[in-house]
């Protein structure tokens, strides 16, 4: 088998997507459209993939090398065409041999098996090139597919078409499988166009069938696969047709999604059979959540795992944390980075974690704040509950043992360590460390002064 190469085109700047951000790194699904394209392109097990970047470069090389270290880019600066943007790659894969699949950084949509079937094909044919076609319904915008008896003979862009060659549907993709060492022969021979003096990659086609060479094709039967990105309301229409995607693929996996419309899942997205999922729900990023598990409106999930049979009430969020089998959150709850809740563990209304770990059967549930803390199996924090992390300079930790009651209305003033099976009284304002087993009282006595409450009224008229 060949040696197979991929270059990417993400060079455009994307001026119509209103935005300084390049195109190519605007997001769909939990990743960057130029992700998308890449995950596409591995089925392929190409000995080399190159970048070719223009607007933004650095933005899009640094996001790409934290992602896969091994891949090249270059620079195609000025941006004068596919064909000019193929060209500056030319001392990197000119002396290569094999083939050479070219992609569109902003096509998130290809499909790997597609790209799978237009190597084979490309391959097993010995064609000089070989390009990927869709029928489309409205053909607008795209080049279009010329034949002859089936045959192919070329592209026509739209400007250049007859008002015939428009009504044709069969378009050009933009993605092409080409025998490497032919086409870096074809490219310095392609024409200038335009007042910008742009050359373009389909001219290369033309060139290949004057030398008598063979150009073949394959068309995609999901004809959205092809789709290009250009600006915000298309980037909205593709991301419907993702969301359908992931939503159709957890329901036949036995997911209950109440409202796919409204619920948005991520591509990375993992959930397991019998969960239910109402709607305006958000899972997002690498989160993955158990079976049998019921997830109420509003709820937000965003690189997390909920392990089974937990329920996550409405409006709560939670990020980069842990929830354990049978545990609740919520309603309105807030759990925070680097948070776990423990097996049977309950974080109530309004409650907020960060940087937290509740043990087994541990409840806070009403109206708390538990930052850098620990909290034993089976302790109960009562309602209006601090944990007073923060002195101004940096962060201490509060450390609650097992089988500890916690009264409502309590400061927890860290560093402090609340003994096993210990109490802490309503009110009380602990800054010292509670034994096992002790009663804490830390709060003024209440002194009861009679007839002074209608003096001080009288006095704030």
């Amino acid at each position: 088998m060949p040696d197979r190469h991929v270059l990417v085109l993400a060079a455009g700047k994307g001026t119509r997507m209103g935005t300084t951000r390049p195109k190519v790194l605007h997001r769909l699904a939990g990743h960057t459209l130029i992700e998308h394209v890449l995950h596409a392109a591995s089925s392929l097990t190409a000995a080399s993939t190159t970048i070719v970047v223009g607007h933004q470069a650095d933005k899009v090389k640094r996001l790409v090398s934290n992602i896969n270290p091994s891949i090249n880019f270059v620079l195609q600066k000025p941006q004068l065409g596919t064909a000019h943007a193929i060209l500056q790659a030319e001392p990197m894969l000119a002396k290569k041999t094999g083939t050479l699949v070219v992609l569109s950084g902003d096509a998130p949509l290809i499909n790997s098996q597609t790209l799978l079937d237009l190597v084979t094909l490309h391959e097993s044919s010995t064609a000089a090139a070989t390009v990927l076609t869709a029928t489309v319904d409205r053909p607008y915008g795209y080049g279009r597919i010329i034949r002859r008896k089936k045959q192919l003979l070329g592209v026509i862009e739209e400007v250049d078409a007859t008002p015939e060659q428009r009504e044709i549907k069969e378009v050009n993709s933009g993605i092409y499988a080409f025998d490497l060492q032919l086409l870096f022969d074809a490219l310095p021979k392609v024409p200038e166009a335009g007042p910008k003096h742009e050359r373009y990659l389909p001219a290369v086609l033309e060139l290949l069938r004057r030398q008598q060479l063979t150009v073949s094709s394959i068309t995609t039967e999901e004809a959205h696969e092809i789709r290009g990105i250009n600006s915000q309301s298309e980037l909205a229409e593709v991301s419907a047709i993702v969301r359908q995607r992931k939503n159709e693929e957890l329901m036949a996996a036995g997911v209950t999604i109440e409202d796919p419309e409204t619920t948005y899942i991520d591509s990375d997205v993992q959930v397991g059979t019998d969960t239910v999922i109402h709607p305006g729900v958000f899972l997002e990023g690498r989160t993955t959540v158990g079976a049998r598990c019921e997830l109420h409106s509003g709820v937000r999930i965003v690189n997390s795992t909920i392990g089974d049979d937990v329920t996550v009430n409405n409006h709560s969020i939670i990020t980069d944390s842990a929830v354990h089998a049978t545990a609740r959150v919520g309603p309105f709850a807030h759990i925070r980075p680097d948070s776990t809740v423990g097996a049977g563990a309950k974080v109530g209304n309004f409650v907020e974690l960060k940087k937290a770990h509740l043990d087994t059967g541990a409840k806070a549930n009403h109206l708390s704040y538990i930052g850098d803390a620990t909290v034993g199996a089976d302790s109960n924090i009562g309602a209006g509950t601090i944990t007073c992390n923060y002195d101004g300079v940096q962060k201490h930790q509060t450390n609650i043992e097992a089988n500890v009651f916690i009264g409502s209305g309590t400061e927890l003033v860290a560093p402090v360590t609340i003994g096993q099976g210990a109490y802490v009284a309503a009110g009380s304002c602990v800054t010292d460390n509670v034994p096992p087993g002790a009663l804490a009282l830390a709060r003024g006595r209440q002194v009861n002064k009679e007839n002074r409450a209608q003096k001080v009224k009288k006095k704030a008229d």
